[in-house]
């Protein structure tokens, strides 16, 4: 019995100091903060976050793989069911802002981890290949051929995507100042703008008056 309350007090632990963790680096980035910092955030001494994670990296690599992770299943989880082309991008681009309305953190973070001079020594190619193996990237390059797609590179559409989707929510402070908004107004704002956005996205990509 002893062994087993044991075990289970290391595994709370454990998790104790990695949301801690989580939530030091998404506010301060990796060369923003102390292994003391985090330390201090879960309540335990910066020995015992050594013990279970080595270093201060090691404990940076498994938050930032982790909020990497989260970040693309919500692509994945559209890419790979069986709807449209276009009904698939239409649902990404709201669940796109349903997740970022939960994680408005994450774009930032990300970006600015991957701007870092080592790009956060961490292979991104798995998570890539995790979308690529949907198969959407055949897909839009098959509907293009059979001219259901505007003609566009493969690059160009996620980032059309992303920068009207992530932009909004990572310029919220600046706009909200901008134009004197509440943030209950700004997210009732964003509301409306991700229609705005499915329209305008959906019938660039796809609108037979728009194809190329």
């Amino acid at each position: 019995m002893c062994q087993i309350v044991a075990m289970k007090k290391d595994a709370t632990t454990e998790e104790k100091i990695r949301e801690a963790a989580r939530q030091v680096f998404l506010a301060k980035g990796f060369d923003g903060c102390t292994s003391r910092e985090i330390a201090k955030a879960a309540g335990e001494n910066v020995a015992l976050v050594n013990y279970y994670f080595r270093s201060k990296s090691q404990l940076f690599r498994i938050v930032f793989e982790a909020a990497m992770e989260d970040f693309v299943m919500s692509m994945i989880s559209v890419f790979s069911s069986n709807r449209s082309l276009q009904d698939k991008m239409s649902i990404f681009i709201e669940k796109e802002y349903e997740f970022l309305e939960k994680h408005p953190e994450l774009p930032n973070f990300i970006l600015n981890e991957m701007n870092r001079e080592d790009g956060c020594a961490i292979d991104h190619n798995a998570l890539f290949e995790k979308v690529a193996a949907t198969g959407i990237f055949e897909e839009c390059i098959r509907a293009q051929k059979e001219g259901k797609m505007r003609q566009i590179s493969i690059p160009s559409i996620p980032i059309l995507i992303m920068s009207n989707c992530h932009y909004p929510v990572m310029a919220r402070n600046l706009m909200k100042s901008l134009h004197g908004m509440t943030d209950e107004q700004y997210t009732e704002n964003l509301k409306v703008h991700r229609e705005h956005v499915k329209t305008m996205l959906v019938d660039f990509l796809f609108s037979k008056n728009s194809i190329l």
